[in-house]
């Protein structure tokens, strides 16, 4: 079945070529959304191998993150930007998958995913969803179980309303702005267990810190943080 599919895939290229969504290039038979050349030059942070790294420093003092990892530095020159901005608003969900599986690929082989028991993307605005089509970090969360065999569950972190934009807070007023927006249905099923909640990009880390202090409702919780970018000044 796989040769026929690379048949198919090598004849529709003829016709239907696709291009790398970075830097345009004619996409080959086994590549999807990126040309081999710009996956390898995205700049990696190796996180997921660097325990105390800069990203879980940022939380330190805010809430208890067990372990966290980010593909990619986001700032305004770096690849990822492009990509996550494609995700969110050009309809790419495909994009979240790809590089969801290409970063699960990384974490299981690292070991990072061996003692998790559950994976929950950061839930986004139902109004936004419903909208969008789509969740861009459950599409991310899916791509990341895919190599680890482990839930992806949407059915334990909702929203209890709607946050208005963070750009222009201070950090006092990022938190009051998201604080009590998260809550959880059947902290029964997270006791006592260890979830890797998933984001697209974490740029002051006050959404991802409500996340976790919602989670940690439920007693004995342990709560990882993984996201296919970070800020910059998260991570230096």
């Amino acid at each position: 079945m796989s040769h026929i599919k690379d048949i198919a895939d090598d004849f529709l290229s003829l016709f239907l070529p696709r291009s790398c969504l970075s830097c345009g290039a004619h996409l080959v038979r086994g590549e999807e959304v990126l040309c081999t050349g710009c996956m390898l030059d995205m700049a990696r942070t190796d996180f997921h191998l660097r325990r105390g790294n800069m990203l879980e420093q940022a939380f330190w003092g805010r809430c208890r993150v067990e372990k966290a990892a980010a593909f990619s530095v986001y700032n305004r020159g770096s690849r990822i930007r492009k990509l996550i901005h494609m995700l969110k608003y050009s309809g790419r969900k495909d994009i979240g998958t790809m590089l969801g599986s290409f970063y699960g690929s990384v974490l299981a082989e690292s070991g990072f995913m061996n003692d998790i028991d559950m994976i929950i993307p950061v839930p986004l605005d139902p109004a936004r969803e419903r909208h969008r089509g789509y969740n861009q970090s459950r599409c991310i969360a899916e791509g990341i179980a895919s190599h680890c065999s482990l839930p992806v569950r949407t059915d334990i972190l909702y929203r209890t309303g709607k946050s208005g934009s963070q750009t222009s807070r201070g950090r006092y007023e990022r938190w009051e702005n998201v604080e009590g927006l998260f809550a959880v249905h059947k902290p029964g099923e997270i006791t006592g267990r260890h979830i890797v909640l998933v984001d697209d990009v974490i740029t002051t880390g006050s959404t991802v810190e409500a996340c976790v202090v919602a989670l940690q409702s439920a007693p004995d919780t342990r709560v990882s943080v993984v996201a296919l970018a970070a800020a910059q000044k998260l991570t230096v």
